[in-house]
């Protein structure tokens, strides 16, 4: 990744950051939807990004969109409620980064619109406990960057992981944790800890 720009091999290794910070995490992702959804969190992201890592050993990509869509058809094709919107998030992204090389104002816009498209499709606004909680503060930290594409991700990660970090407070209104009410409440939701590892994971 150069100091302004990522190309189609900076997102695969975006990816691959993201494959292995899933693997860390995943037992702890799963632990976290037990105690505030069916548990079946971690099993269905780990089906994700296998269908993905499978995918793009083979894949011809160009650009960062091409390397972004084999990842949002992965999880289209993958059960539960947050498959099929991470997808739906990646497939907004990648059509706003389908360049060979794209900054700043191209992945806040992908951002943006992959995030107003889980809002529209999920149904969930910020601080009903879901993985818009962070996609949200994300997407603003992007779409406010003014310096170059290291500090604009840095900012990004940051604000991903404070919105994480805000749902163990919140009362779930919206998904599995919605059911259990009170009992939720404390616990991290997984799928904005998800989001927040994600955004992460596009620091090299």
């Amino acid at each position: 990744m150069t100091s302004d720009t990522m190309d189609a091999a900076d997102a695969r290794a975006w990816m691959q950051r993201f494959f292995a910070a899933f693997d860390r995490e995943q037992q702890a992702l799963t632990d976290l939807d037990r105690r505030s959804g069916d548990g079946d969190f971690g099993a269905n992201l780990r089906s994700a990004l296998g269908r993905a890592r499978t995918a793009l050993e083979d894949a011809q990509t160009a650009t960062p969109g091409d390397v972004l869509d084999v990842v949002s058809t992965a999880f289209l094709h993958t059960g539960g409620t947050s498959g099929p919107l991470f997808g739906m998030w990646f497939r907004q992204l990648a059509k706003a980064t389908r360049t060979d090389a794209v900054g700043v104002a191209e992945l806040a816009r992908g951002f943006a619109d992959g995030t107003a498209t889980v809002r529209r499709l999920g149904g969930a606004k910020p601080g009903d406990k879901t993985m818009v909680d962070a996609m949200v503060p994300a997407t603003e930290a992007l779409s406010a960057a003014t310096g170059g594409l290291a500090d604009a991700l840095a900012a990004a990660a940051v604000a991903a992981r404070a919105g994480a970090g805000s749902t163990a407070d919140m009362l779930a209104n919206r998904g599995r944790a919605s059911y259990v009410g009170e009992v939720a409440r404390g616990v991290l939701d997984p799928g904005a800890v998800a989001v927040a590892l994600l955004v992460e994971s596009l620091r090299g």
